[in-house]
């Protein structure tokens, strides 16, 4: 899979509004729960399974009944697949592997599903090392530069 470079990334933060967060964590520790935080205080919508950051709970990604522009994740690679199958039926324009979380035969499901895949990046940093907010404290794989 080619790697999107810095215009594809800034155009998919300016069309985004909603992100589908799947593995979210309540664990203020962890940067599942750091990097959609991070991403809410930069004006996007987050929501998930779970009730986390005043926003409802769904259990699954074809339970969202809004529509969902990424689909940001924090699964072990096992479970790439499923979550591609999902995004891809709920309509999502961009799914989003963190560090860790893909998986080739799910990229490439994805991609042939006309999605943009975002594998092997943090979302949060990213979002960061474009220049268009602080960035996170904490990203997945590594602590940012960011100092207070």
């Amino acid at each position: 899979m080619p790697r999107l470079g810095s215009k594809d990334l800034l155009g998919i933060y300016k069309q985004t509004r909603t992100i589908a967060v799947v593995g979210a964590s309540s664990n203020a520790e962890k940067p599942a729960h750091s990097i959609p935080r991070y991403l809410q205080s930069q004006g996007y919508r987050i929501i998930r399974g779970g009730e986390i950051f005043g926003e409802h709970v769904y259990r699954s990604l074809r339970e969202i009944d809004v529509p969902v522009d990424v689909v940001d994740v924090f699964r072990p690679p096992a479970e790439a697949e499923g979550v591609a199958r999902n995004a891809i039926a709920i309509g999502a324009k961009v799914l989003w592997f963190q560090p860790g979380t893909s998986a080739e035969d799910a990229v490439r499901l994805a991609s042939a599903a006309g999605l943009a895949v975002v594998a092997e990046r943090c979302m949060g940093a990213t979002h960061g090392e474009l220049g268009l907010g602080p960035g996170p404290e904490v990203s997945v794989g590594h602590v940012s530069a960011r100092q207070d």
